[in-house]
């Protein structure tokens, strides 16, 4: 019975892992999901994998808004990175 409860949360799950896109040779954008608090710590993880030597933020922004700044999701907080490998 706890199986058909889960489910329908299973694809929620994926959201709030981040994303990354690569800029040029040792640059990436990291974009994180609506994290309650608005902890760094996934994009930390993901620039430490990518950038395994080492690494520098370039920018940083913040926002309570959804990515496409459409709607409010209250309590979330959207992080985007800009990292550079050392």
């Amino acid at each position: 019975m706890r199986f058909v409860f889960v489910l329908p949360l299973l694809p929620l799950a994926g959201c709030i892992q981040p994303t990354i896109s690569k800029i040029d040779y040792r640059t990436y954008r990291i974009e994180s999901g609506g994290i309650p608090g608005g902890s760094d710590a996934p994009n930390r993880r993901l620039a430490e994998q990518v950038c395994p030597s080492g690494y520098r933020v370039v920018d940083e922004t913040s926002h309570q808004n959804t990515p496409d700044r459409a709607r409010d999701e209250i309590g979330d907080t959207f992080t985007t990175w800009t990292v550079r490998c050392l």
